[in-house]
C-alpha cells in the first residue's frame, strides 16, 4: 500500500492518479476524505497519522504549513518509522539548505529533508522549481521581477515521484526543472499568447513580502533559481516538458 499526503493537491493528486493507472493500491491522506480510497489523517493528531499508515509500505510526503516550521514533517517521520514504512519521498524546494546573504533557505525544507534522511528508511528527496501552474493564478503576482527559473510542469514532478516511490531511487536528492529557464513575465507572454488573451502580472516589492520568506524571494531574484537540471530526463528517460509544451495543454484552465 502506498500512501498520499497532499492528495488533494498539485502534484499529490497526479501522484495518486499514475499509482492507480500502474494498478498499485494506493491510500489518499487528508483531513476531508472524500473517496473510497481515502483516509482521514491531520499531520497534528498522532493517532490519525499511525491509523493512516497502518499497512503502508512507501509515502510521498507533501506538507503545506501555514508557518515555514517542520513540525508536519518531523511528526510524520516519527509514525512512519514506527508503521514500519519502507520508503518516503518528500517534496522539497530548490535552493532549499543553501546559504544567501548569511542565511539558510528555507530552513523548514532543510530540516524536514534532514528527519527524512537520517529516519532509517529508505528515502528520496525532490527538489522542484517554480510550477508552471502558478500561472494560472488570477491575476499573477510576481515578486522576482526579470529573474529567471527553471519553471516545471508539476505533472513531471509526480512522474519523478511515482519512479522513486516504486523503488530505485534511495538516497537520492533530484533538483527538477523544466528544460529552460524564464522569468514570471516571460511566462505570461507564452500563456497569453496560447490563449488569445493577456495574462494579468501584477508586480510585487519584495519589501512586502512575509519575513519568513523574503530570504528565498531574494535568493530569485538574485537569480539563482535560473539553473536548469537533467534529473527530470534521467529518471523519466525523456525530456522535461517545455513551459509552452505545458502551455498549450492549459491553454483553457
Amino acid at each position: 500500500m502506498f500512501l498520499i499526503t497532499g492528495v488533494t493537491g498539485t502534484t499529490g493528486s497526479l501522484v495518486r492518479q499514475l499509482l492507480v493507472d500502474r494498478g498499485v493500491p494506493v491510500r489518499g491522506m487528508t483531513r476531508n476524505p472524500s473517496r473510497a480510497d481515502d483516509v482521514f489523517g491531520d499531520f497534528a493528531d498522532p493517532e490519525s497519522l499511525s491509523n493512516a499508515l497502518n499497512g503502508v509500505t512507501a509515502a510521498y510526503l507533501v506538507t503545506a504549513p501555514e508557518s515555514p516550521v517542520p513540525d508536519h514533517d518531523l511528526a510524520f517521520v516519527a509514525a512512519a518509522r514506527q508503521a514500519g514504512v519502507q520508503r518516503i519521498v518528500r517534496l522539497s524546494a530548490i535552493g532549499s539548505g543553501e546559504s544567501f546573504e548569511n542565511e539558510v533557505l528555507a530552513p523548514h525544507h532543510l530540516a524536514a529533508d534532514e528527519a527524512v534522511m537520517d529516519s532509517g528508511v529508505e528515502w528520496t528527496v525532490l527538489r522542484p522549481s517554480m510550477f508552471a501552474t502558478n500561472m494560472l493564478r488570477t491575476p499573477v503576482f510576481n515578486m522576482t521581477g526579470d529573474a529567471k527559473h527553471g519553471v516545471i510542469d508539476p505533472a513531471d514532478i509526480a512522474a519523478v515521484a511515482v519512479e522513486a516511490l516504486v523503488g530505485g531511487h534511495a538516497g537520492r536528492v533530484y533538483e527538477l526543472t523544466g528544460p529552460v529557464a524564464m522569468s514570471v513575465p516571460e511566462q505570461a507572454a507564452v500563456l497569453g499568447e496560447v490563449r488569445g488573451a493577456a495574462v494579468e502580472v501584477v508586480e510585487v516589492d519584495p519589501a512586502v513580502v512575509d519575513p519568513a520568506w523574503r530570504s528565498g524571494v531574494m535568493w530569485a531574484r538574485a537569480g539563482h533559481g535560473a539553473r536548469v537540471t537533467d534529473d527530470v530526463s534521467r529518471v523519466l528517460g525523456r525530456p522535461a516538458v517545455g513551459f509552452e509544451q505545458w502551455a498549450r495543454g492549459h491553454a483553457l484552465t
